[in-house]
């Protein structure tokens, strides 16, 4: 049996196949040993029945996240799976790397994520090319759900939003203004808290406002990581991966015309096909 997992800043997606069939298909809270020490993601593991139930059976792990950016942030999954999992091989990269398989499988390319966070890179149809994108929510993420949870909170307490939509997002949170500094400031993992405004985006995006901004952001994301790999590698295709490009499709089209780019796909959710591509493997 193989499990693989793809783990962005919100939830991980989980998906156990045995001879080419999903056995189990669920989510769990993010893994990201940025946030999460060995303890946390043992206890994780401990609490879900499909894990417990399995975790013998499973000979194969393929895990994807973010937040594995060093060896010692992949020795703290490797070795917490290692533990529960006792005879499974285990093998944990970064999210970029989950992604590009998903979009390009054995072919090289350019792939964008933006999802909770946004990052960027060349694929070469083996390994991701080091660059200096991906510095996280307080340096970068353009464009990405925590970015645009970020532009709603400033053009709020600046008193810029409009009035409509000023009246809305008072009508749907909390909007004193010691409560949102204290959320994005004092609360644990903010960029949660950030992307899940993205609610807000997309309840109201036929608002002009609110298009300008989401193709704003798409635009700065993509002139900021997108266009230099494109002129590094201008015969590459480009690929888009995560649940805020592919809920806004319609906007990072746009931003991807307004900036002279073609997007060849553009993918909500890499867990499926990297359960076909490993499952084909085993």
């Amino acid at each position: 049996m193989v499990a693989v997992i793809y783990s962005g800043s919100n939830y991980a997606d989980w998906r156990l196949a045995d001879k080419g069939r999903t056995v189990a298909s669920f989510k769990t809270s993010s893994i990201n040993p940025f946030f999460n020490d060995r303890k946390h993601i043992t206890q994780l593991l401990n609490k879900n029945i499909n894990l417990i139930h399995h975790a013998e059976e499973i000979k194969r792990i393929y895990f994807f996240g973010a937040g594995v950016l060093n060896d010692p942030l992949r020795d703290a999954v490797s070795e917490s799976f290692a533990s529960f999992f006792k005879y499974a091989r285990v093998s944990v990269d970064h999210d970029m790397l989950g992604a590009a398989i998903a979009c390009c499988k054995n072919k090289s390319g350019i792939v964008c994520i933006c999802g909770s966070g946004s990052n960027a890179a060349y694929f070469d149809g083996k390994k991701i090319k080091d660059n200096n994108y991906g510095l996280g929510y307080v340096l970068a993420d353009e464009g990405s759900g925590n970015w645009l949870g970020r532009q709603l909170i400033k053009s709020y307490l600046n008193e810029t939003l409009p009035e409509n939509l000023r009246k809305r997002f008072i009508k749907h949170y909390d909007a004193d203004r010691r409560t949102l500094l204290e959320k994005v400031y004092h609360q644990r993992q903010p960029a949660l808290y950030l992307s899940s405004l993205t609610e807000f985006y997309a309840d109201n995006q036929t608002d002009p406002y609110i298009q300008n901004v989401l193709v704003e952001g798409f635009k700065l994301l993509i002139n900021t990581y997108v266009a230099p790999l494109k002129r590094q590698h201008p015969d590459e295709e480009i690929y888009f991966a995560g649940s805020v490009a592919a809920g806004f499709k319609t906007y990072v089209q746009q931003a991807a015309d307004e900036t002279g780019i073609t997007i060849s796909l553009i993918l909500k959710e890499p867990i499926n096909n990297l359960l076909t591509y490993y499952s084909s493997k085993n």
